[in-house]
């Protein structure tokens, strides 16, 4: 059992910058890969970036890819999400996730936090 709590959500003008975290209870969290997803209003969740367990490897969304950096410290337990040139369009509500499943290959997780929102104003 994996518990994952979001943080570092806000309001934040286009063009600005927000860094979430997600904080990992349980022992095991060295060897789950992580990953963000977002949910946008009357849109269908979506794959932001994700991470493997090593931190050696990292994916990210086309839309995200040279604004958005996923990194972690297994030390602590958390993932983060640093989150630069923000648009409009990048609001949402973002849910990190853990999985025993390579990331680059597979977009099943097994575990949810619940979420913290992002809201970017034009």
């Amino acid at each position: 059992q994996v518990r994952l709590v979001e943080s570092g959500g806000g309001l934040v003008q286009a063009g600005g910058s927000l860094r979430l975290s997600c904080a990992a209870s349980g022992r095991a969290f060295s060897s789950y890969a992580m990953g963000w997803f977002r949910r946008a209003p009357g849109k269908d969740r979506e794959f932001v970036a994700c991470i493997t367990w090593s931190g050696s490897d990292t994916d990210y969304a086309d839309s995200v890819k040279g604004r958005f950096t996923i990194s972690r410290d297994n030390t602590k337990n958390t993932v983060y999400l640093q989150m630069n040139s923000l648009k409009p369009e990048d609001t949402a509500v973002y849910y990190c996730a853990s999985t025993r499943s390579n990331p680059l290959s597979s977009r099943l997780y097994d575990y949810w936090g619940q979420g913290t929102q992002v809201t970017v104003s034009s």
